[in-house]
Parts: structure tokens; C-alpha cells; sequence
């Protein structure tokens, strides 16, 4: 039995001086933010660190400067303004190591708010949508704060809290933020979903990330037999492909029979489905993302993408020059464990421009910006053009290869540049 109270008494348990953990993405715990923004006149200094958090967040509001401190591992879209301002920061890290900042005291836990799924009959919650950093948050944190949702899944893996954990909880019935890319799909996303599509083999296990370029390589993707799926997190357009038929675990060597994932976000057709339903396996960050395990499953495709990507296959995808705008992630972590992959195949997928006509494919990286993967890691790159293999290849030959790919108004500046950085002469190599 749970002894329900409201928002605001809940909220009373957070001390000035106190890091708080928030539960991310479609778990973001609304209700309990806008009951602690409403002591930001009586609270000093109260550091909150998350990843992505989807829907509003009150507490990086103007008036809750000194308050509170976004202390980010993600840059999601609703606290960008105050990452890139004295307001908040940014911690460039894997997500598949977050869990150990919490658990060996790094980034030590007061409170974890969390939002988790009714009771079962054991008194077990389950996170829900978001398992990732969460499960070792609520094992380290010293006090758990609970929004119980009638309308969040209860999803199958790891990710189960006993009642008894709970310092408070609250209840609501509310629907999950939702998101969907499915209608923002133009024509380069569905060029570029077929040219990844073209060189996926039958049995390969997919990672993708969220957006639009995932969305059309799924759809590219229903012809295709017996894919697995072991991902970071995945959203809508994976629910098309598994009724397909093209989705059957099958030859996977962890989890068979799974779609493996940390974490998920996008429409409520999607939440519905993966309540109670075994076929889904949530665990945290520390294990879907960790190398070791990835590899292990066979023909690893991992599909991410980038801000922009340099002539000799350095990729920037946290930043817009000095300006923080995602952050780090598991691009890596797959990224990696793909290329260790027996026949893994790690892709990096972008449109040749920005809305802007900008190249995203250009001599050197913005003055400030971050590397998050390095050109030793990348070996299919992907645009509307086509697609390289830069493995194996040295600068001069990416930096042509990756020309090739770029958009045609731009090719003519790029080859000045590659002339410029490694002259004229062009060695015949076999």
C-alpha cells in the first residue's frame, strides 16, 4: 500500500546545496518540476542533472537563476537556452558511463525524481520508457521521489522498483510526452534510407537513433529477413518494420528473440505497445551500450548522425561550433561496437546541407567545435548522393570520397580545399 501525498509536500524533500537526479525523456516526471519550481524563492544552488527531458522545463526558467543549475548530460531541446548560459553546463560523457559517475560518487545522487508505472501485485513499479541512467540513479540515490502514472508502460528487463524504495510518491494519470518524426520525412531522408537500406544484409542486428533519417531507413527496410534489433533507444518507425514481419530477433546472440533497447520515445500508439509485452527488454545504459556486448551480436549496423563532418571523417555531433546543442550520447558506444562486430557495418548518415545550404560536409570543423567521433571510428558515411567506405582510406582519399557525397554546389570548393591541404599530385595507388 502507498500513502499518496501531493506535488508540493513530495518536493519538500529537496534541500538547497542538493544534486538532482530527473528522470529523461518520455519518463520526464512534469508534474514533480513544476511543483519544485514553485520553491525557487526558498531554494539556493540546487544542482539537477538529466539527459534528454522532453517537454517543458520550469526549472531553467529567467526567474529560477540561483535556484537551480542545469547541470546537463544531454542538451535536449528545452534547456539549450540555458546550457549555452551561466545557467547551466554541459558534461560531455558517454551514456554508457554515466552510471558509473553515479555509483562511484563522481556525481553523487541526493535525490533521484522519477515518474514509473502503477504497482504490480508484488508492489514492483517498472520505469517505464526509460530505464538508461535512471536504474543506477535510483540505486544510489538517498532519496527517491515517485510520480506514479497510470498511463506508463510497464515494460519488461530490468528496470523494476519496489514500492518500499519510495521516500514520496505521487499519483497522476496523464499521458507521456510524444514524439514523431514519421511526418517530417522529405525526399532526402528517403534517398538516404534507401541507400543505407541497399547495403544492410538480411539477419543484421540495428541500432538507430531517434529522427527522421532513422525513421526513413526503417521504412526502406520492410523486404529485408530476420533483423534484430539491440539499440540505444528506438521510436515510432520500428513498430511498421516488426509488423512486417522483417523484425524477428532471431539470430541475435544476446537476447534473442528481444528487441533490446535503454530507453524509447515517440507516440502513444507506441507507449501502448510495448506495455507488458515481452517481445521488448528495457535495461540500463551500462549494458545495451556497453562495446563488449554489442559485438557480440552479428552484422552490428549502427546508423548515427551528425552537426557536420570534416574532409577526413572527423564528426561533430554535440555542438554548433562552441554552441552546445546535443551532446555525446551512445554514438560512440555503437559506433564502435559495430566495427567489432563480425560484418558490423558503422554508418554515419547526414543530409549533404544544412535548411541554410550550408555543406555539412566541410574542410575543417567549426572554430570550437566538438569531436565526438573520431575519423579512426568512421567508415560508411551516408548522404542523399550516395554512399563511401572510407575504411582503410588515407586523408587525401576520404577527403575525395567524402567530395563525391557532398552536394554538388558545394564540390567545386571542397576540391580547392583538398588541393590546398594535400596538392596536386595524386599517388597511383592499386
Amino acid at each position: 500500500m502507498i500513502n499518496y501525498t501531493t506535488a508540493a509536500d513530495a518536493v519538500q524533500l529537496v534541500q538547497s546545496h542538493q544534486r538532482v537526479f530527473i528522470h529523461g525523456s518520455a519518463a520526464t516526471p512534469t508534474t514533480l518540476l513544476y511543483a519544485l519550481a514553485d520553491r525557487k524563492k526558498e531554494l539556493r544552488n540546487v544542482e539537477i542533472v538529466a539527459i534528454t527531458t522532453l517537454g517543458p522545463m520550469p526549472l531553467v526558467e529567467p526567474d529560477c537563476k540561483g535556484s537551480f543549475f542545469m547541470n546537463s548530460l544531454f542538451v535536449s531541446t528545452n534547456i539549450r537556452t540555458a546550457v549555452n548560459t551561466d545557467q547551466g553546463g554541459y558534461v560531455p560523457i558517454f551514456l554508457s558511463e554515466i552510471g558509473h559517475l553515479f555509483r562511484n560518487k563522481i556525481l553523487e545522487i541526493d535525490v533521484a525524481m522519477i515518474q514509473v508505472s502503477e504497482p504490480d501485485a508484488h508492489g514492483f513499479c517498472s520505469l517505464g520508457t526509460s530505464v538508461d541512467i535512471a536504474k543506477p540513479a535510483v540505486e544510489t540515490a538517498k532519496v527517491i521521489i515517485a510520480q506514479i502514472n497510470k498511463q506508463m508502460p510497464r515494460t519488461h528487463g530490468d528496470g523494476h522498483i519496489h514500492i518500499s524504495k519510495f521516500d514520496k510518491a505521487i499519483y497522476v494519470d496523464e499521458p507521456l510526452p510524444e514524439v514523431n518524426y514519421l511526418g517530417k520525412i522529405t525526399e532526402k531522408e528517403i534517398q538516404i534510407g534507401n541507400h543505407i537500406a541497399s547495403i544492410i544484409e538480411d539477419r543484421s542486428t540495428l541500432q538507430m537513433g531517434i529522427g527522421a533519417i532513422p525513421d526513413a531507413v526503417l521504412n526502406s527496410l520492410h523486404h529485408h529477413k530476420d533483423l534484430g534489433v539491440h539499440t540505444e533507444m528506438f521510436s515510432n518507425g520500428i513498430l511498421n518494420l516488426m509488423k512486417s514481419g522483417a523484425v524477428t530477433n532471431a539470430y541475435k546472440k544476446k537476447h534473442p528473440g528481444k528487441v533490446v533497447s535503454a530507453f524509447t520515445a515517440g507516440s502513444a500508439e507506441l507507449y501502448r505497445e510495448i506495455h507488458d509485452n515481452p517481445e521488448f527488454s528495457f535495461h540500463e545504459a551500462a549494458y545495451v551500450n556497453d562495446t563488449s556486448v554489442i559485438r557480440k551480436n552479428p552484422k552490428v549496423v549502427s546508423i548515427n548522425s551528425c552537426v557536420e563532418l570534416d574532409l577526413t571523417g572527423q564528426v561533430c555531433a554535440d555542438s554548433i561550433g562552441s554552441y552546445h546543442y546535443s551532446g555525446v550520447g551512445g554514438q560512440m558506444d555503437f559506433m564502435r561496437g559495430a566495427s567489432l562486430s563480425v560484418g558490423g557495418k558503422p554508418i554515419m548518415a547526414l543530409t549533404a546541407c544544412t535548411k541554410s545550404g550550408e555543406s555539412k560536409i566541410v574542410p575543417f570543423l567549426k572554430p570550437g567545435a566538438g569531436v565526438v567521433t573520431t575519423r579512426a571510428h568512421v567508415q560508411y558515411v551516408v548522404t542523399e548522393f550516395g554512399v563511401v567506405n572510407l575504411y582503410g582510406k588515407n586523408l587525401r582519399q576520404r577527403s575525395y570520397e567524402l567530395m563525391r557525397i557532398a552536394h554538388p554546389d558545394h564540390r567545386e570548393s571542397l576540391e580547392r580545399a583538398i588541393v590546398e591541404r594535400f596538392g596536386s599530385y595524386i599517388y597511383p595507388f592499386r
